[in-house]
């Protein structure tokens, strides 16, 4: 959203932004720390409550518009970027987010998505990623890694998984970032980052579901492990990682190679978040022979948004043809009356 639609007429805090309701996840969910992020970022945006808008479909993570002292509306199954593009185009004061989840959005709702986002509508997606599916109590989802066993899939799932990121770049997505649920401060900033792109943002949150897929992503983000097998980018600076910081990602040959940021700094590559074979290498490498997942804003694109494009259509035809009426356009042409 742009810093022109912001108004808010008086200083509110997390308090103000969670509403009365008792919130219903698992003990032990990362849904509990997504929502807390969120809370914290809310005031910081600027804007009354009575101008943002939580949008989502069916899941564990669409509960969200409930806990949150907003306009919302808990829509159905995958249809989440329908209602919300609806409410963008003819609400465009208001700031809109989109919560949805892995099997919500890249299943039933994988259509709504990919035209939501080379629309490039100015709303916000945060896409909880917990490579199954909890709510309908733990069968495999479109980013289960193929093997997944579930009671959908006792001997293994056979499917290849989605990319949320890789797809999301080949719908059009003008800012797709990643973060985790365990990190407050990231997912914070993140938010915070989303929200002031001009665009459709998409946020891919990995996120653990402690009942049916628990410490999915611990091989990435556990505390033992995350020195080595996480890198944190941020455009124009130098993609280092490594417990003490002693790793660098080089740039050869279309690929990634690993080097020491210490004794050859200079061939460390620097990050560009504006490039997508940044990213698109990052989806074909990242998590293999060493090479870290990223988080971070991985790409940002600037391009007109469809709620303005849409109604500067409106107004050049209207100038040009005059306002529409509608009793004329239904007697026009070839009619009949029913006897």
């Amino acid at each position: 959203m742009s810093q022109t639609q912001i108004q808010t007429a008086t200083t509110l805090t997390k308090k103000d932004f969670a509403s009365d309701q008792t919130v219903r996840w698992c003990p032990g969910c990362g849904d509990y720390g997504i929502l807390t992020a969120v809370q914290k970022t809310m005031p910081e945006l600027g804007i009354a409550k009575e101008n943002i808008a939580f949008i989502s479909g069916i899941g564990c993570s669409s509960r969200f518009p409930y806990y949150m002292n907003t306009y919302g509306f808990h829509t159905i199954h995958g249809r989440a970027p329908a209602i919300a593009s609806g409410l963008k185009v003819t609400r465009r004061d208001l700031s809109v987010w989109m919560v949805t989840g892995d099997g919500d959005a890249l299943s039933i709702g994988g259509n709504h998505l990919i035209h939501i986002l080379r629309r490039n509508v100015d709303i916000n997606i945060l896409l909880f990623n917990n490579e199954i599916y909890g709510l309908t109590k733990g069968q495999y989802s479109p980013t289960s890694v193929k093997g997944t066993v579930t009671k959908s899939t006792p001997d293994g799932s056979v499917d290849n998984p989605f990319s949320p990121l890789s797809l999301a770049v080949g719908a059009g997505g003008t800012f797709l970032a990643r973060t985790y649920d365990k990190d407050m401060k990231h997912m914070e900033k993140i938010v915070k980052a989303a929200h002031m792109h001009k665009g459709t943002s998409l946020v891919e949150v990995l996120q653990n579901c402690v009942i049916f897929n628990d410490e999915v992503f611990e091989p990435t983000v556990g505390k033992e492990n995350r020195g080595n097998t996480m890198i944190f980018v941020e455009h124009g600076q130098k993609m280092i990682f490594g417990k003490d910081s002693e790793k660098g990602l080089k740039l050869n040959h279309g690929s990634f190679e690993i080097v020491s940021a210490l004794d050859n700094p200079d061939q460390v590559a620097v990050y560009n978040e504006n490039d997508q074979h940044f990213l698109q290498t990052f989806e074909a490498v990242g998590g293999k022979n060493g090479i870290p997942v990223p988080f971070g804003v991985l790409y940002r694109e600037e391009r007109s948004v469809y709620e303005e494009d849409l109604e500067a259509q409106v107004q050049a035809v209207t100038t040009k043809k005059g306002r529409g009426d509608l009793r004329k356009l239904l007697h026009s042409g070839e009619t009949w009356v029913v006897a």
